[in-house]
């Protein structure tokens, strides 16, 4: 069982000097970094206006819904691609597996569609 736990202790002390460093470092940046941050470095940046409202507001479900639904066909694509590269390999089982696997993304897109998940108002 020692001989076991021995082989961890190259982990343990890659974790501890990864944590040590990560301290040193966070530590380093408050001690040599200026912490005045002026009107310039608090404004809007991206957008170019000022923040309105709470940052905790509540959204609306179908935001979640879409990018669920954003998520499942953005995998999809993930999916077909290395099925069309390997496709010669895979033969006759490959394609009909596929076949299936896209008929149930369909049913299900048509499910969405059909109670107006995809509708926006």
């Amino acid at each position: 069982m020692q001989d076991l736990l021995a082989q961890y202790v190259p982990i343990l002390i890659f974790f501890g000097i990864a944590a040590g460093l990560a301290l040193v470092i966070v530590i380093a940046s408050f001690i040599v970094a200026r912490q005045k941050p002026d009107s310039e470095k608090l404004a809007a940046y991206e957008c170019g206006f000022d923040p309105f409202g709470d940052a905790r507001g509540q959204f609306d479900v179908r935001f979640y819904l879409v990018a669920i639904l954003f998520i499942i066909f953005d995998l999809e694509v993930a999916f077909l691609f290395p099925w069309a590269v390997a496709l010669g390999d895979i033969g006759l089982f490959g394609f009909w597996s596929m076949v299936v696997f896209l008929a149930v993304l369909t049913i299900g897109f048509i499910y969405e569609w059909r109670k107006g998940a995809l509708e926006w108002e």
